[in-house]
């Protein structure tokens, strides 16, 4: 196995678990999306592969530091996660992915929904 392979697993691997501190809401947005852009960048250039790759390490290290910091600070309510994206960062983005990054937002920030207990309407006496 080539060590390109190998460093795209261990990144992988490592932002899953990294997921396993976010609300559940969140890990479940955050999982899926992993899954799709790691999938939809399987056979980009090398240069893409290089750019990918650094920015998700630098997510899962931004991750990394707001987890230890969660965890150190468990009383912490509203914990905001990820960060800005720079001007220059956004400059980058085509119109596809910007409008994907729309999406991901509105998802993220949708208030968090409670389970829902529906009431048996046929009761049994």
């Amino acid at each position: 196995m080539s060590s390109h392979v190998s460093q795209v697993r261990t990144l992988y691997k490592k932002i899953f678990l990294l997921h396993r501190t976010l609300p559940l809401h969140l890990k479940a947005l955050g999982d899926q999306y992993v899954k799709e852009e790691f999938r939809r960048h399987k056979h980009v250039s090398p240069a893409e592969a290089k750019l990918f790759m650094k920015e998700w390490e630098n997510y899962a290290a931004v991750l990394w530091e707001q987890a230890k910091s969660s965890l150190h600070n468990p009383e912490t309510k509203g914990m905001q996660y990820g960060a800005s994206l720079s001007e220059e960062k956004l400059d980058l983005l085509n119109a596809e992915q910007i409008g994907q990054l729309h999406e991901l937002m509105q998802e993220a920030t949708k208030p968090k929904r409670q389970f829902e207990v529906a009431e048996d309407s046929g009761q049994k006496t």
